[in-house]
């Protein structure tokens, strides 16, 4: 991007600290419930305007505002679990978001940092340049010390025009297209000659109208299947309160009696309790409770796929998820060792792994199972003509850990995402999460059926359309007939082929490059440029 042409007052505030720490804010926006995704693009466009021509330690400290008000109001709800459910003293649990958000920060502090000293003062190079710096920062986000890459900003992106990209390229290929839009609408912001509006004006609208003029459609439906997501809506405050356990017990049974579904999901650890902790008696109950619905010939088989944790304190304590067979009409168990079992993969660093030197702090907050045991399996659950992949919580984040799960001849058919998200409170993180989901839907294009403990529980069709959904913090079950699909989309194919690193080396590409031009002579500007 070129020397702005013009120095009025509107530029030179909007090249601010105040005004870059303000569109970060701003950009928390842009993502559920709120989804303005044009807004991010006026957001990260005042961030480009303000590094366009900033030293490199300006240019780091304004990326890293931009970032910390972004991440702070996006993930302010982290609060909630520390102060509310944790016991954190509020001074220390606000220390905590905020130095978090800080940390976090230091890659997009570092990516705008990169920019100023590489930049070429070439408006189509820069504007590339700038994009590859914030794909950069963000694929750091979300791989560096297991990955943390919530709100990332292509999932703005699981809305609007440039949606259409993501089974092409996946949410960080978004990041860098919002990006270079961003980067093209602050070359306005700058003034410049007719021909580079011009040209900027193509180029955004080519990002927005080529991908409607690509195919669309990769997979195909392989049947229906009616299936029943449980709300509980369980108070966290009680969930591990050992006096309320019978309550739970009590409730699941009887949320399994009213459910109509082949297929019945609970949210993620609906029983608080290790498996080997659950009588035969309490399972038969269970099973029972997942006969055959009278007078309905369209459920003859059913199941339900059970959310508790799996292990003992020697071996450590798997989050999972295990499938449940309806009992035999004499209400006989079933063997719990030979039903289908998930166990979650990617661990919550501090709430369900405690990473090395920081048990310290972990043991300020009344978090239980804070250090649990990683699962190993990634088979789908073959039920109904369906294959369905369990997701546990934030899992479903990780679309490069979950990619082999739909190619393949045993690919899965249906995501199952199960969640408590009860931990963070009712604002923002519900819609996030939900958000996250419809883009793991469109990137693969699978549906995606949620059970959560207070929400968002829903149905999510394989073009990301939120087709039902119970209301929040309600009691309740989502009954929904989901449409299962086969077949991979072109990023699942290269995903499952070579994982992200494809991005990365066009990143790296880019910033080599740019490197290269700019020890070369630089031509004079254009007139008005």
């Amino acid at each position: 991007m070129r020397r702005p042409a013009s120095d009025t007052a509107l530029s030179r505030w909007l090249a601010s600290a105040p005004a870059v720490l303000l569109a970060g804010i701003v950009h928390t926006l842009s993502f559920s419930p709120f989804e303005w995704w044009w807004l991010q693009l006026l957001s990260l466009a005042v961030l480009a305007h303000a590094t366009a021509t900033a030293a490199p330690r300006r240019a780091a400290m304004l990326g890293w505002l931009y970032a910390v008000g972004w991440l702070v109001s996006g993930f302010w709800w982290l609060y909630i679990s520390m102060h509310d459910f944790g016991g954190l003293h509020p001074a220390l649990a606000t220390l905590a978001v905020v130095v978090l958000a800080a940390l976090l920060g230091l890659y997009y502090a570092a990516a705008m940092a990169l920019w100023a000293r590489l930049r070429t003062d070439r408006a189509g190079w820069d504007v590339t340049l700038w994009a590859a710096c914030w794909l950069g920062a963000e694929l750091a986000r979300g791989l560096v010390f297991t990955g943390f890459p919530w709100i990332a900003s292509g999932y703005a992106h699981a809305v609007g025009p440039l949606a259409a990209w993501a089974p092409w390229i996946g949410v960080y290929g978004l990041c860098a297209l919002a990006a270079v839009s961003a980067a093209t609408a602050a070359l306005w912001l700058q003034g410049g000659s007719l021909r580079l509006r011009s040209t900027v004006s193509a180029v955004v609208a080519a990002l927005f109208l080529a991908p409607h003029l690509l195919p669309d459609q990769f997979t195909r439906s392989t049947g229906t299947l009616q299936v029943s997501l449980l709300q509980p809506n369980v108070p966290q405050e009680i969930k591990f309160d050992p006096d309320r356990l019978t309550l739970q017990l009590h409730g699941l049974v009887r949320q399994l009696s009213e459910a109509r579904g082949a297929l019945v999901v609970t949210p993620e650890s609906v029983l608080p309790l290790s498996r080997d902790q659950l009588s035969d008696g309490y399972w038969a109950a269970l099973q029972g409770a997942l006969q055959p619905v009278a007078g309905d010939a369209a459920v003859s088989e059913r199941a339900a796929l059970i959310g508790l944790f799996v292990g003992d304190e020697a071996a450590g304590y798997v989050n999972s998820v295990v499938a449940l067979p309806a009992g035999a009409t004499n209400g006989a168990a079933s063997s719990a060792e030979a039903s289908y079992r998930y166990g979650k993969r990617h661990l919550l660093p501090f709430g369900e792994i405690i990473p090395p030197g920081f048990h310290w702090f972990v043991r300020l907050m009344n978090i239980p199972l804070a250090d649990q045991a990683r699962g190993q399996s990634t088979e789908a659950y073959a039920f109904g003509g369906q294959r369905l992949r369990p997701l546990v919580c934030y899992e479903d984040l990780f679309g490069e850990d979950i990619v082999s799960s739909v190619v393949g001849p045993q690919a899965a058919t249906v995501f199952v995402n199960v969640s408590n998200l009860a931990w963070f409170g009712r604002w923002l993180v519900q819609d996030q999460h939900l958000q996250f989901s419809q883009m793991r839907a469109i990137e693969f294009q699978r549906p995606v059926i949620r059970s959560t403990n207070t929400g968002a529980t829903a149905v999510v069709d394989h073009r990301g359309q939120v087709t039902a959904r119970l209301p929040p913090l309600t009691t309740g079950v989502l009954e929904a007939t989901v449409e299962g699909r086969v077949g991979e989309t072109p990023y699942a194919r290269w995903l499952a082929t070579f994982g992200l690193w494809p991005l990365i080396a066009v990143a790296l590409t880019i910033a080599g490059t740019a490197a290269f031009i700019g020890r070369r002579p630089r031509p004079p500007a254009e007139p008005g440029a």
